[in-house]
């Protein structure tokens, strides 16, 4: 089992989350989240003056998956957010982790069946 975690740029949710669905994944949760990586000292305009933001808002989708669901799941999440532009700053990140345990709260499942 793995945790996936990705941070995408706000405005890609809505064509990640249509990607995941089309690659058969239907559990995820998203978290609305702010930060800065590489795109910090981009800037953008703002009323006529150069505004460069400490923190760039961007979404967190976290997604517990089986060994088989990581491959189709990091794919999905990869060409719903590749820009067509060529090498945008800015694009995310795609983190996998081992997950050691799940448990469903309801039925008392563990493992690979809470899943």
């Amino acid at each position: 089992m793995k945790l996936i975690i990705a941070i995408i740029r706000e405005n890609q949710l809505d064509q990640v989350r249509e990607g995941l669905i089309a690659a058969g994944i239907s559990r995820i949760t998203v978290s609305h989240v702010s930060g800065h990586g590489r795109a910090n000292g981009e800037g953008e305009i703002y009323r006529g003056q150069k505004v460069v933001p400490n923190l760039t808002p961007g979404a967190r989708i976290e997604i517990a998956v089986n060994d088989d669901y990581v491959d189709r799941t990091v794919e999905a999440i990869q060409n719903a957010t590749q820009s067509n532009d060529g090498e945008f700053v800015g694009s995310g990140k795609i983190m996998i982790m081992p997950l050691d345990d799940v448990i469903r709260i309801r039925t008392g499942e563990r493992g690979a069946d809470a899943i």
